[in-house]
């Protein structure tokens, strides 16, 4: 996860109640990002379906900012798949679980759809029309105050080969110069969805297995442009709540300037993403 934090202020950043007096350093950074450096936070999932964890993140920026009556929400940048809207509406009905801190009758008056702006881009040229143009007017306005990229890594990956990778660089450093702009003049943490590639080692010849590892796409260019960057696995095993089954994420500290390296383990429920107090048993392996 990519993301800029304001230190005076702290802005959710999506991912529910993950970080929920977690214990291995990892202190708040999933429901309350501190993204007032103005700096981009990176977000890496390594083996999920993204879906859910993709809209939480808008969806808790909303929920924080219209109860807190500022009346913001969050503009969400696609430019893989399209936006699914089926799951948005599936957290909004749950927002009374997920948000245990408003009163119900808040959120009952709460309309959260109105304030999540989707942006479609299917090329780097209407991305930057998008993050140049159109972003800065909802800023500006005052009718969003989180910027989500959904992912960072698919436009950079399918319009270079590996030859232009100078030209490629070119384009990502102008990209993150933007992204830094928006988070500086407008005070607004960013958050990035990228992807993963993967990584295998191995003795030349061997019959044996070869160990396979994944690290975020995009290289040295891309993390050197981040202040924050966590990473999400899917674990073996699922666990259980109620009629409810998830399989086992560990949410990671890579590096962030505030945060100690640690992790804690969390799981996908109807309502969103919300951590574990511990690691419970394992039902079975998926």
């Amino acid at each position: 996860m990519e993301g800029w934090a304001q230190v005076s202020e702290r802005t959710t950043a999506g991912l529910g109640q993950v970080s929920e007096r977690t214990t291995a350093g990892l202190g708040q950074v999933s429901e309350r990002t501190t993204a007032g450096l103005g700096q981009v936070s990176e977000r890496t999932t390594a083996g999920l379906g993204q879906v859910s964890e993709r809209t939480t993140a808008g969806l808790a920026q909303v929920s924080e900012c219209t109860t807190a009556g500022l009346g913001s929400g969050a503009v969400y940048i696609c430019t893989e798949d399209r936006f699914p809207s089926r799951r948005l509406q599936q957290l909004i009905g749950q927002q009374v679980y997920l948000r245990s801190d408003v009163p119900p009758a808040e959120i009952s008056r709460l309309r959260f759809s109105d304030h999540v702006y989707i942006e479609h881009t299917a090329d780097l040229v209407s991305l930057h029309t998008c993050l140049s143009r159109r972003v800065p007017l909802l800023l500006a306005r005052g009718l969003v105050r989180l910027v989500v990229v959904d992912s960072v890594a698919s436009l950079f990956r399918s319009e270079f080969q590996a030859a232009d990778w100078l030209e490629r660089t070119r384009h990502l450093l102008t990209f993150s110069s933007c992204l830094h702009h928006l988070s500086h003049e407008f005070n607004t943490p960013v958050l990035c969805i990228n992807q993963v590639t993967g990584v295998f080692s191995g003795s030349v010849g061997s019959l044996g297995p070869v160990s396979a590892s994944v690290s975020p796409a995009l290289g040295l260019a891309w993390a050197n442009q981040v202040l924050v960057r966590l990473m999400m696995h899917r674990l073996q095993g699922t666990v259980s709540r109620a009629d409810q089954r998830s399989a086992l994420r560990r949410l990671e500290v890579v590096f962030a300037p505030h945060l100690a390296q640690g992790g804690r383990d969390a799981a996908v429920w109807t309502e969103g993403v919300r951590g574990l107090a511990e690691t419970p048993p394992f039902d079975a392996p998926l």
